[in-house]
């Protein structure tokens, strides 16, 4: 909630750069007026604790998506560095429910491959993976299987491409790389593929 505010205040004292975005016109609106959107997320579920009702509440206040897990388990599902992958837990099926209802987007970058295809199939609407690459690119947790991968485009979801060193490999060149888009993008469609760079530092 504080860091709510915090951007709040930034919102206010710096409205010829930016401005909040809870819908994809706010995203046109920045693009044409030459500022950029501030979309509000949640890298892992904690926000919510146990209580059903914070979804909506956070969703007021701005937050558009949340991913069900972290790396480790969380009270939803599975992350992709666990020993072995629990699936979706019996609140996490409730969580993605309500996400559904109110329209917030589920993330599904750190989730570990069977919560994953759960999740995509117990979502009514559309899920991301917006921040990891294909399991094919480099041999990482947190890339994603070609079976993922299927199902994420049957169910009208996106993946987004990482540039994290530990998704893409030591040895990557920009060559594999562009070569990895182009084969997922026979895979899933071009127009399921995006890019989530993630966050880069001290590399």
């Amino acid at each position: 909630l504080r860091l709510i505010g915090d951007w709040h205040r930034r919102f206010e004292q710096h409205g010829d750069l930016i401005l909040p975005g809870r819908s994809a016109d706010d995203i046109v609106a920045a693009k044409a007026s030459g500022r950029t959107a501030i979309i509000f997320g949640f890298q892992n579920c904690s926000p919510i604790e146990e209580d059903l009702g914070l979804v909506q509440v956070f969703h007021e206040l701005g937050v558009r998506f949340m991913q069900l897990t972290y790396n480790n388990q969380s009270v939803l599902g599975g992350g992709c560095y666990e020993a072995a992958d629990s699936g979706l837990t019996r609140f996490g099926r409730e969580v993605i429910a309500e996400m559904n209802r109110v329209g917030m987007v589920i993330d599904l970058s750190h989730s570990g491959e069977r919560t994953t295809l759960e999740a995509i199939a117990a979502s009514t609407r559309p899920v991301v993976i917006s921040h990891a690459d294909p399991l094919f690119l480099h041999e990482n947790v947190r890339n994603k299987s070609g079976r993922v991968l299927r199902a994420l485009a049957e169910s009208g979801g996106m993946q987004g491409f990482s540039l994290y060193p530990l998704h893409i490999g030591p040895d990557c060149t920009l060559e594999r790389f562009c070569a990895a888009v182009a084969r997922t993008a026979e895979l899933m469609g071009v127009e399921r593929l995006g890019f989530g760079t993630d966050t880069v530092r001290n590399w």
